[in-house]
């Protein structure tokens, strides 16, 4: 969006803005400096939306400014960007330079998220607890969603005076399975028993099936147990509550009634199934994405996986971790996260900063922690740039590299109590290895799980870092080129030569396979079945050939090679040698005994000729072995030839000739 005027506000004189600066980094034509932009000069305002696109630096009234704009039809002209909470209000004089910042990123488009529609048709099922709480909480439930909803009810137990009711559908059963998400739950019932409406008295029940099957829209867990799906509250349309607190049933009843209708769900993630390196010819290989997923959205499918959209939650821990660019972020992309690291430290340091340092944190948990530390405690320090993202957990190796690269003196992730913190602390481990390695400090990376703002002041009111001696990247490409990249600029920085390769923990996307030419009988199965490439053979010679940079540790030549003979070994190797190929195996070819060209493995034909040649009956007493010793096309033709082979059919006949049609004449007369 270009920006015609930016309007910055002093909120009352409680922080310190720069015209030249703030214009500077969105190119404004116009800045107007405010003392109550939302009050007293909201004339200032209007006169801006009139006249053409206009940024406000206010968050806070966002909603006041937005109706504003769409009075006088100019909602498409207004954009609201936060600098109060995120660099005005700190305990330092002036933060500048982290304004600009702030403020180039707001101006920097972002690709819409793709999306899909939901709908749910208000189809709800209610699961009852059993004793002391009973199905009393699912039962009264029901009858309020009974009004918007069309419900059943489903008990653990017979209530003891039910009176039927044509309301909802009341039944007794035990969930089995249960799977799906808003609009498409799918649900196994064991012991599953119909109300019957008929009869005096309290409501009876018939007869109990095993795996009744059903589907649903909505489903509102009242049992009080544990939940029927991983990640409960990343589950869309899956409500859940304590049946003994009518506080939090009333909560997840009124949240429950909200569900009906078309809705939109980001897709998350892009998924491209020809570069998933999960299997090969039923070899499992990489699987970080099955073992992180918390909502098990990610499912195996032969030699790839399935990521189901409707279940995945957008934590973005698959695209974190996946080696290969398969999984992949998709809302932003991984490319627009990047170019935001970038602009972020570029206008920061044309706004005259040096050592800036940037905090990832999502939108609940991390930017809550910061408004209230910038209210009432110190804010954040001047040089701690925040930056918005989904979910943390998609914050890997490759974005913190990125930071480091693009000019950051540091990057931190601001952890939530929601965060799986054990995706993460690998994720930093892979980062500090390369930072290490590379001959800078691992300090430079960190994750931070403040309990409060004050223990987030804490960690972040420091000593300020030196200024990066990193000559800024252009961070292009995907992950694995941008954390090159980036390393390759820090070990410049540290000492201008490229190191040896970088030693990482286990299970890092980068690293070579250590083969035991002993045991290696150059089978070329791991060729055969690497499914990034980066083994090849040589078809001129008996070979297996290796390019470190397309290794992704995938496992699945080790899982292959028959011999054993396969080992991996994760580092990342900054040397240009990487990004070609090196030979790890090679052995001389055998010649063929009849026409002279080679073919195979020398050793591994004498070898085989050893153990058969007079040991094997069907090698005793014949020329067989001499088979072994020819090539596929002096085989087959020896083979044909042969007085014993089925093929051969006896001798041809002689082709008659003239001579021969003259003498026959001659013998019938």
């Amino acid at each position: 969006m270009s920006v015609d005027h930016l309007l910055l506000c002093t909120c009352g004189a409680s922080q310190s803005v720069d015209a030249d600066t703030a214009g500077a980094a969105v190119g404004a034509k116009g800045v107007r400096v405010c003392e109550r932009l939302c009050t007293a000069e909201i004339a200032v305002a209007e006169g801006a939306l009139a006249a053409g696109t206009t940024m406000i630096a206010c968050g806070q009234q966002t909603r006041q400014f937005t109706d504003l704009a769409s009075e006088m039809g100019a909602g498409d002209r207004l954009q609201t960007v936060d600098i109060r909470d995120r660099a005005g209000w700190t305990d330092a004089a002036e933060a500048h330079a982290k304004q600009a910042a702030l403020l180039a990123l707001a101006a920097l488009p972002v690709p819409p998220a793709p999306a899909m529609e939901i709908t749910s048709g208000g189809v709800c099922l209610i699961l009852g607890g059993t004793a002391p709480a009973g199905g009393d909480a699912a039962l009264h439930a029901a009858a309020k969603l009974a009004e918007t909803l069309s419900v059943t009810c489903l008990l653990a137990e017979p209530p003891g005076d039910l009176v039927p009711t044509d309301l909802f559908d009341v039944a007794l059963g035990r969930v089995r399975n249960l799977g799906g998400a808003l609009g498409r739950f799918d649900v196994t019932v064991d012991g599953y028993a119909a109300a019957d409406p008929a009869g005096r008295g309290g409501a009876a029940f018939g007869p109990a099936i095993d795996g009744a099957r059903s589907a649903c829209d909505i489903v509102l867990d009242l049992t009080g147990g544990p939940a029927f799906v991983p990640a409960p509250h990343k589950r869309d349309g899956y409500v859940r509550a304590d049946p003994k607190s009518p506080a939090d049933v009333a909560r997840a009843v009124a949240e429950a009634a909200e569900l009906v209708g078309t809705f939109e769900k980001p897709l998350y993630v892009r998924f491209d199934p020809a570069l998933c390196a999960h299997s090969r010819a039923s070899q499992t290989g990489c699987t970080r994405c099955l073992d992180l997923c918390p909502t098990g959205a990610i499912t195996s499918a032969g030699d790839t996986v399935a990521i189901d959209p409707l279940i995945c939650a957008g934590c973005g821990e698959c695209a974190a971790v996946c080696p290969t660019g398969a999984a992949s972020y998709d809302a932003p992309p991984v490319e627009s996260l990047f170019a935001q690291l970038s602009t972020l430290a570029r206008a920061f340091r044309r706004a005259g900063g040096t050592a800036p340092r940037v905090l990832f944190h999502d939108a609940a948990f991390g930017s809550e922690m910061i408004a209230l530390s910038a209210r009432f405690g110190r804010g954040l320090p001047p040089d701690v740039i925040p930056l918005e993202v989904p979910n943390v957990e998609l914050v890997g190796h490759a974005e913190l590299m990125a930071a480091l690269g693009v000019g950051f003196a540091s990057a931190a992730v601001l952890e939530s109590p929601r965060t799986d913190a054990d995706s993460l602390a690998r994720e930093i481990a892979t980062a500090r290895a390369i930072v290490t390695g590379t001959g800078g400090d691992p300090g430079r990376i960190a994750s931070l799980a403040p309990s409060d703002p004050d223990a987030l002041e804490e960690a972040l009111w420091t000593a300020a870092p030196a200024p990066p001696a990193t000559e800024p990247i252009l961070p292009l490409g995907g992950r694995r080129e941008v954390t090159r990249l980036a390393a390759k600029a820090l070990a410049k920085a540290a000492g201008g030569e490229v190191p040896g390769p970088i030693a990482l923990t286990e299970r890092a996307p980068y690293g070579a396979i250590a083969i035991d030419t002993g045991a290696c009988t150059l089978c070329l199965a791991c060729v055969s079945l690497c499914p990034t490439g980066a083994l090849a053979d040589n078809p001129d010679k008996p070979q297996v050939r290796f390019q470190e940079t397309a290794c992704v540790q995938c496992g699945i030549c080790r899982t292959a090679c028959p011999e054993n003979a396969i080992a991996l070994v994760p580092q990342l190797d900054l040397a240009n040698a990487a990004m070609t190929h090196r030979v790890l195996n090679e052995e001389e070819p055998f010649e063929c005994i009849s026409c002279g060209k080679p073919f195979g493995v020398r050793s591994t034909i004498e070898r085989v000729v050893e153990k058969l040649a007079g040991k094997h009956w069907m090698y005793s007493g014949s020329d067989n072995v001499r088979l072994i010793q020819m090539c596929d096309d002096c085989r087959v033709n020896a083979q044909y030839h042969s007085d014993s082979s089925p093929f051969r059919m006896g001798d041809r006949p002689r082709i008659m000739t003239t001579a021969d049609e003259i003498e026959r004449n001659k013998k019938m007369n």
